[in-house]
């Protein structure tokens, strides 16, 4: 992770990314912020076209206090943001379930990023190249080298978008039933139920030559593990491999 001087360890608060309810669970520090960036592999791209608000789902990676994702060179998000256009990229995880002993009362813990800032399509060809490496070496550590290189029609095809980020805000629950006191007596069950999105037992492709095993860039992505845990640990592993 970038190391930042004590003054900036937070990202501005503005009119535009100030957390307006639930104060206390709102944060501005850039750990707190890239620790939920790191932990998700979708987020969702709000911007508007023509006057029509729009929200895309998108993979995503983090390098520094800049944001990435890419698409097809024919996407009308793409296109709207080619010439650099505000936009919004959240990220969010679901904790738990929290079941009060009234219907006002039941919540959801939660944590989740909100990030701004203005959006431009990567035109510099090492830039381009580094981040169509970035999303595979992020998630998959040590995997681009074994791979086919990518064709020129493949890498004309996608279209790269970064987004420095600008202002950005955490807001998380986690704790459990908010009850009002006089709720305590009534009979109903109450409390959380954790949730969890775990990885599941591989699939191997149907045409995976015979002796062919799961390398050291799958090693982290054991049964049952967390999700989360698995994209924290190879982010890591991921900004320890960069030169300087």
């Amino acid at each position: 992770m970038t190391d930042h001087p004590a003054s900036v360890q937070s990202y501005p608060i503005t009119a535009r990314n100030r957390v307006r309810r639930e104060h206390a669970r709102g944060s501005y520090d850039r750990a707190s912020i890239h620790a939920i960036l790191d932990a998700g592999f979708l987020c969702h791209v709000a911007y508007v076209l023509d006057g029509q608000p729009f929200c895309t789902p998108t993979i995503h990676w983090r390098e520094g206090d800049t944001l990435y994702w890419h698409g097809s060179s024919a996407s009308r998000m793409l296109r709207q943001l080619a010439a650099g256009a505000p936009a919004c990229v959240t990220v969010s995880h679901l904790d738990g379930l929290v079941l009060a002993r009234s219907g006002f009362n039941h919540s959801a813990n939660y944590r989740s990023a909100m990030c701004f800032g203005t959006a431009r399509i990567v035109t510099d060809p090492e830039e381009k190249e580094r981040a169509l490496v970035a999303i595979v070496e992020r998630f998959f550590p040590g995997r681009q080298a074994a791979l086919r290189q990518s064709t020129v029609q493949e890498v004309k095809a996608t279209t790269v978008i970064g987004m420095p980020i600008e202002q950005a805000s955490a807001k998380v629950r986690a704790k459990n039933v908010g009850d009002d006191e006089l709720d305590g007596d009534h009979p109903v069950w109450a409390g959380v139920i954790p949730v969890r999105t775990s990885i599941g037992a591989a699939e191997p492709s149907p045409r995976l030559l015979d002796g062919i095993a799961r390398g050291p860039d799958l090693a982290a992505y054991r049964e049952g593990r967390s999700l989360g845990e698995v994209l924290l640990e190879n982010q890591r592993r991921y900004e320890e491999a960069q030169p300087g």
